[in-house]
């Protein structure tokens, strides 16, 4: 019992610990005060003070000055370090590599672009990827003139731990998005649509390996939803659907501020949702799914058919789902945003008349552009230091 007890007390400071941190990420550069954390967290000053001292001796946290006083002493304002810690970011799309550097705030500080062929075969994938990753590093130590960054001292599967970021440049590990479907959990790919050769390859243990830090694997969908829930507030909705129209077709889906992956981490798989039962042949191998008919439509260059077939999908989304805003993502989307708002808004509109349920759902593009992707696995690695991970 009683080591049972000492682990639920350690889970429970690193729990505070990191819903502090998250506060002091909400906050900004202007900080926030002891007295506003306890008073926000339900916990003594006291108690706030024992785990602020800890952060700053981990030099995640600083002072940043005083407020004026409203009567007493004025208090310290406590600010997050940025640069106390970065996480890289990368998205293997089935032809294009983005890789980003990102403070703890999660604003890029440095990024590549290489183009890419999943279809290449794993070991020149993971060579490629790798090689890319060290450029960025050394790129980064150049710009920002930081020392060497050393890996964290943990296993490639194990969670980034407050204690493991050392200045000046510690790296927490890369977060890395592709088409799923995959095994988010163990970091093993399944039958990626139209990539069959890469089921049940290790993606994750292999680029571990090769770049001796940690990583950890999600599907890209699911990466760019949880960058955008990490700054839910200025969406202004705890449930969305993140739809990605790129060289493919996918959804994220966040439920009550989490990302929902499913139990085998196939939530989402918008795609290969069939709406025409004679529809065309999809790469998946069934026909009639939302991804073959839009992609199919973007093809012939009918960009509001395209639209139309997306906000169909949306539409299905919606009424499965309750979700309150839709957000468009993708490099199809990006070269013909209106096309796709107005398109996919007309969609919910008309859906939301038959239904009775005014109004209907916002539609908007997502905000991160050709990066996105990238920015959310970057999140992969930050999000357990702010205890946003499931």
């Amino acid at each position: 019992m009683s080591g049972a007890g000492g682990v639920n007390l350690l889970a429970l400071r690193s729990h505070n610990g990191a819903v502090v941190l998250d506060l002091l990420r909400g906050a900004g550069p202007h900080g926030i005060s002891r007295l506003e954390v306890a008073e926000r967290m339900g916990l003594t000053p006291q108690a706030v003070s024992k785990i602020t001292a800890r952060l700053r001796a981990d030099g995640l946290v600083t002072e940043a000055g005083r407020r004026a006083s409203t009567g007493g002493k004025p208090p310290t304002v406590l600010r997050l370090v940025p640069e106390a810690g970065y996480a890289v970011g990368l998205h293997l799309d089935r032809d294009k590599l983005t890789a980003v550097l990102c403070d703890l705030t999660g604003t890029v500080v440095a990024e590549r672009n290489a183009p890419l062929s999943l279809g290449a075969g794993a070991d020149a994938v993971i060579e490629g990827a790798a090689g890319e990753v060290e450029a960025l590093l050394a790129q980064a130590r150049e710009e920002l003139g930081a020392a060497d960054p050393e890996p964290p001292p943990m296993e490639p599967s194990s969670p980034p731990l407050l204690s493991s970021l050392l200045p000046p440049f510690a790296v927490l590990g890369v977060g890395v998005a592709l088409p799923g479907p995959l095994d988010h959990l163990h970091g093993v790919l399944h039958r990626v649509t139209g990539f069959p050769e890469w089921e049940g390859y290790p993606l994750r243990a292999a680029l571990a390996r090769r770049l001796g830090m940690p990583v950890v694997v999600d599907k890209d969908t699911n990466a760019a939803a949880l960058g955008l829930a990490a700054v839910a507030g200025p969406l202004g909705a705890g449930s969305f659907a993140y739809l990605h129209l790129g060289t493919g077709l996918g959804a994220g889906l966040v439920i009550d501020g989490n990302v929902r992956r499913g139990a085998r981490t196939r939530a989402g798989e918008l795609g290969h949702q069939v709406i025409q039962l004679d529809g065309p042949l999809c790469a998946c191998g069934s026909r009639g799914c939302i991804e073959a008919l839009c992609l199919a439509a973007v093809a012939r260059g009918d960009m509001d058919e395209a639209a139309r077939v997306l906000g169909t999908g949306a539409a299905n989304l919606v009424g499965l789902l309750d979700i309150e805003l839709v957000l468009l993502g993708g490099r199809t989307v990006e070269a013909h945003p209106d096309v796709f708002v107005r398109g996919v808004g007309l969609v919910l509109d008309e859906w939301a008349r038959r239904q009775g349920a005014d109004p209907a759902v916002p539609v908007r593009v997502a905000s991160g552009g050709s990066s996105g992707v990238a920015e959310g696995a970057a999140q992969l690695m930050l999000a357990p230091l702010f205890g946003r991970a499931e």
